[in-house]
């Protein structure tokens, strides 16, 4: 999993490495009992305060994706797989629907934004099949 926060994007940075996490959890690139990186660590990969990391970490917890053991770090929890496929399902649906219902505003037709979207579709199965290939699995 690779930690970057990209300034040019409407979504926080905290949002930003929430979405990362949960994308690498979903993907199972951290499975059940993984370790997050510290803190501290997180901040330096992503080149962000401290602080965004802490924020990002508690908002995983709010959602059951991790959990903090005293001492020991933040580990994915037994079900937080499951978490963050549910979430990431519900928020790239979100998104779907309002390119679309922005695309059939600006006059765009149906066929049009159906054909775009099986292209993408298409797009993205050539890039994951080539990242497995690869051996780099994550997207990230």
């Amino acid at each position: 999993m690779r930690l970057r926060v990209d300034s040019d994007r409407a979504l926080s940075p905290s949002g930003q490495i929430v979405e990362t996490v949960l994308d690498a959890v979903a993907a199972g690139e951290l499975g059940p009992a993984a370790r997050l990186p510290s803190v501290r660590e997180a901040a330096a990969e992503a080149l962000v305060n401290p602080n965004t990391v802490a924020r990002a970490w508690r908002d995983l917890e709010a959602l059951g994706v991790v959990e903090g053991r005293a001492g020991s770090g933040v580990f994915v929890t037994a079900g937080g797989p499951e978490i963050a496929r549910r979430e990431r399902r519900r928020a790239t649906l979100d998104a779907l629907r309002q390119a679309a219902e922005q695309a059939a505003r600006s006059g765009h037709e149906s066929g049009p934004i159906l054909e775009e979207v099986r292209r993408a579709i298409a797009r993205a199965a050539r890039e994951a099949s080539r990242d497995a290939s690869d051996g780099k699995g994550g997207r990230r």
